[in-house]
C-alpha cells in the first residue's frame, strides 16, 4: 500500500536526470492510482531526498506521519 506512492516520484526523478542510467527499467508498484495520487504531494514536500530509492521514501513517510496530509495519512491507516 505505502509503495503505492512512489512510482509518480520515480518518474519525475527519472525526467531530471536523477537515474538516467537504467531509465528503461520498468517500476512496477503496489497500490491504486488513488493511493499513489494521495502521497506523491507528501513525498515531493518531505521526503524529495530521498527518491528514487523506494524503501528510504516509505521511512521518510512513516517517520513524518504527523506532516502528512489526511488523504495521505488514510493510504498508511
Amino acid at each position: 500500500m505505502i509503495r503505492a506512492l512512489v512510482p509518480a516520484a520515480v518518474a519525475v526523478a527519472l525526467c531530471f536526470g536523477a537515474a538516467i542510467a537504467g531509465a528503461e527499467q520498468i517500476v512496477q508498484h503496489s497500490g491504486s492510482a488513488e493511493e499513489q495520487a494521495a502521497c506523491t504531494p507528501d513525498v515531493f514536500r518531505l521526503c524529495a531526498a530521498q527518491i528514487p530509492s523506494e524503501s528510504r521514501i516509505v521511512a521518510c513517510l512513516k517517520q513524518n506521519k504527523a506532516k502528512l496530509s489526511p488523504a495521505c495519512r488514510k493510504v498508511f491507516s
